[in-house]
C-alpha cells in the first residue's frame, strides 16, 4: 500500500538506509530529517560505503518503523546537496527525494515504539544534535 506523503517522526529515530550499486547494503542512520511530504535529508561520513554507493547509483530506500504506528519505506533518488555540511562540516549532506513511500501498516498490528538511539558518548551525542540542526536550517533554506 502506498501513502501520498511521508509520515512525521521525533528526532534521531533510528532508520534504515538501503543502498545498490552492487549487493544490497543497509545501515542505520541517526539524522534522517523529514524535510517535507517527499524529502528527506540526512548525513554521511566521507567514508560510508553507503556515500560511495549513492555516488554510484542514486537509488536508494530509508525505512522508518517508529512510535505512531509509522511502518514505511520511501523509495527514491539521492543527491548530495553539500560535500561539508554548513554548521556540521565532516559529513556530508544527501537529499532523498522520494518518488514513493510504502506503507507497512496492517489492522491487525501497531507500531507502538521503535528502536531507541543513545549516545553514551557526550561529544557524539553533542555532535548528532549539531548535525540534525544543520540539516534542519539546510531544509528550511530549501523550503524559503
Amino acid at each position: 500500500m502506498a501513502r501520498d506523503v511521508l509520515p512525521k517522526w521525533a528526532p534521531g529515530t533510528v532508520a534504515l538506509l538501503s543502498t545498490g550499486a552492487g549487493a544490497p547494503h543497509a545501515i542505520p542512520v541517526s539524522t534522517a530529517v523529514r524535510a517535507g511530504d517527499r524529502r528527506v535529508l540526512m548525513a554521511l561520513a566521507p567514508r560510508r560505503e553507503s556515500l560511495a554507493r549513492l555516488r554510484s547509483d542514486p537509488r536508494a530506500a530509508l525505512t522508518l518503523l517508529t512510535a505512531g504506528n509509522v511502518a514505511v519505506t520511501a523509495h527514491g533518488t539521492a543527491a548530495v546537496l553539500a560535500e561539508s555540511l554548513p554548521g556540521a562540516e565532516g559529513v556530508a549532506a544527501v537529499s532523498l527525494d522520494v518518488h514513493e513511500v510504502q506503507d507497512h501498516g496492517q489492522p491487525t498490528f501497531t507500531i507502538e515504539d521503535g528502536v531507541h538511539w543513545r549516545w553514551t558518548d557526550a561529544e557524539a551525542a553533542k555532535r548528532d544534535a549539531a548535525v540534525r540542526a544543520a540539516l534542519l536550517a539546510l531544509a528550511d533554506g530549501i523550503a524559503g
